[in-house]
């Protein structure tokens, strides 16, 4: 069962939430008058969803939220009024999946939920082949570094110095990228 986080400074608008959540088949995991405390209680909940209730995103919110985004990463449904191209923009960079205007509707939660949570899901996959992309490009200029240095060092040429390097992470059991760090660091003690 999906475990939700609602935030709503409204004792009144979080009780016909959860009775919208409860109807959608999800479990509130708590409920939070705002999101001061937010990032301590993600951690301790760990809920599946955040779902934030409020007239208008304070700047603290976002800034909260954004904390969240970057380290405990979860869907974010946001219902609001502000309609402005600012708070939405604001809302998004801080890591909002959903932002819904003009009021919660307890029959649309779970397909708000579900649109939140699928586009998270695509978000993280983007981000995650983004850092892969990142990752490898960086090892690729290690590598090269690492060829340019034994091509001087050893009289090598470019083809050469990449298979000795090859050969040596195949004999250690390790990643060219290792190899080539190692072969830099090497490079910067004896040269």
């Amino acid at each position: 069962m999906l475990s939700i986080l609602v935030i709503d400074e409204s004792r009144t608008r979080a009780g016909e939430i959860c009775a919208g959540l409860a109807l959608a088949g999800y479990q509130v995991a708590a409920i939070l008058a705002d999101s001061a405390n937010l990032t301590a209680e993600v951690e301790k909940l760990q809920p599946d969803v955040i779902l934030i209730d409020t007239e208008s995103p304070s700047r603290d919110t976002l800034e909260h939220l954004a904390v969240v985004h970057q380290n405990m990463p979860r869907p974010i449904v946001m219902f609001t009024q502000e309609d402005g191209q600012d708070a939405i923009r604001d809302a998004v960079k801080a890591g909002v999946s959903a932002y819904v205007v003009d009021g919660l509707d307890p029959k649309r939660i779970k397909p708000i939920v579900d649109v939140a949570r699928v586009r998270f899901e695509g978000s993280q996959a983007l981000r995650r082949e983004l850092e892969e992309v990142s990752r490898k490009l960086s090892d690729r200029k290690l590598v090269d570094k690492a060829k340019g240095v034994l091509m001087k060092a050893r009289g090598l040429d470019e083809d050469a110095a990449y298979h000795a390097m090859r050969k040596l992470a195949m004999e250690r059991g390790q990643s060219m990228a290792k190899v080539a760090r190692d072969v830099i660091d090497m490079a910067k003690v004896l040269l």
